[in-house]
């Protein structure tokens, strides 16, 4: 999946992870952790936003496990997984335990989660609300066979032309244009 185009430039962080003051690491990296306690409502809100689109008619709607990667493609497991050095006695970077819960749980959990909850978003988005703006394209991974406003002829005739036939939420465009 092609990230969007907000999404398309690079960070910086690991050329400046080591001029941070160790007490500044200390205190950050905890705070990864904390939207765990966010993940209930998060769930919450994707299912329901599931359950909308369901309800209305959606058919062939992604689920979470489309987001998720398989087990079996995760590099590393518990005998093999590897560790960091020491930086101090107790630091959990130490143990297998730590980073399989991190790289194998919470982490491909949370960006497929927040991913699915997007697309879905992107759906409703596209339904209810077939208008250009600037940041539309972004939406092309939530494609739709017609919007809201396309079901019924005079209401799709009060679209902007360019609306009419965007092929985000109208895919008579992209039948037109094969035939």
């Amino acid at each position: 999946m092609k990230a969007c185009n907000s999404c398309a430039h690079r960070v910086a962080i690991g050329r400046n992870y080591r001029n941070v003051p160790v007490w500044k690491r200390a205190i950050g990296v905890p705070l990864i952790y904390l939207p765990i306690l966010t993940l209930p409502f998060v769930f919450a809100s994707a299912y329901l936003t599931y359950l909308h689109l369901r309800l209305i008619g959606a058919k062939d709607l992604k689920t979470l496990s489309d987001f998720l990667p398989a087990r079996s493609t995760h590099r590393y497991n518990l005998k093999n997984q590897v560790t960091m050095d020491p930086t101090f006695k107790l630091s959990p970077s130490q143990s297998k335990l730590y980073w399989i819960f991190n790289c194998t749980w919470y982490c491909p959990l949370s960006v497929g989660l927040f991913e699915w909850h997007t697309y879905m978003v992107k759906i409703v988005e596209n339904w209810w609300c077939p208008f250009g703006h600037e940041k539309k394209e972004n939406y092309k991974d939530g494609a739709i066979d017609k919007s809201f406003w396309h079901i019924y002829q005079s209401d799709e005739d009060k679209l902007n032309p360019e609306d009419r036939v965007n092929p985000i939420w109208n895919d008579e465009v992209e039948k037109e244009k094969s035939e």
